[in-house]
């Protein structure tokens, strides 16, 4: 599948633009278990496995707290968030690769405008990307679900067929593959310990069809698209 009429180029944020080895995204979902302990009263070990079952179901935790408890999203972003965003290291090259790329470069996440702006500060890349699409953006409909990504297209005026789409969620690929984009499934290292996650979590499927291409080297995967000055 090829990129090379690709003018638009969408990045989900979590373990996509940082390595998971980093394990930043940890420290969230630490505190997510803690918010649905809170919101709940059940114990920690019930409580995880309640957050698992509505990430799987709901796309996000929060979608499934809002579904079934009424939480305030706004409350839960605030406190989901509240981390030492240290352990993200510079990357210049990765931010290099990406300024480069010719066309749009938006992000799309389902964490909120706040977090990405943080990691990006982290990664140096706070003047790359035109926009940030957020889960406040998407009136809190999150990937994978249509109406999240029918709301980034008529928001940003994307034309799916010339876009490409980046993401570590390997579901979260099957509808712009749907509408015509350009996938890549940006994976973990090998030498990544995903012993405390799901196996949906860390899913690779290499043989589907809406995984055009794999990648654990984001900047080493985009260099060949990028114009140079």
């Amino acid at each position: 599948m090829p990129l090379s009429h690709v003018d638009c180029w969408i990045f989900d944020l979590d373990n996509t633009l940082y390595p998971r080895t980093c394990r930043l995204f940890d420290q969230i979902d630490k505190l997510i278990t803690a918010y649905v302990v809170d919101v709940t009263g059940y114990d920690w070990a019930d409580a995880r496995k309640l957050q698992k079952e509505f990430f799987a179901e709901y796309g996000t935790t929060l979608s499934g707290l809002m579904a079934t408890r009424n939480v305030d999203p706004h409350h839960y972003l605030q406190k989901v968030h509240d981390i030492d965003y240290s352990p993200v290291a510079p990357n210049p090259a990765l931010m290099d690769a990406i300024r480069a790329l010719p066309g749009r470069k938006i992000i799309f996440t389902n964490a909120d405008r706040g977090h990405a702006q943080n990691v990006l500060k982290r990664l140096g890349g706070e003047d790359v990307f035109e926009d940030i699409f957020g889960i406040i953006e998407a009136e809190f409909a999150p990937k994978p679900h249509n109406n999240s990504y029918e709301k980034f297209i008529a928001n940003h005026g994307v034309a799916p067929t010339s876009a490409a789409f980046f993401e570590d969620m390997e579901v979260n690929l099957k509808v712009p593959h749907s509408l015509g984009m350009r996938t890549v499934h940006v994976v973990p290292g090998a030498d990544f310990d995903g012993s405390e996650l799901e196996p949906f979590e860390l899913e690779r499927k290499d043989d589907e069809e809406h995984i055009h291409h794999v990648t654990d080297d984001l900047g080493t995967f985009l260099n060949p698209f990028a114009r140079r000055a």
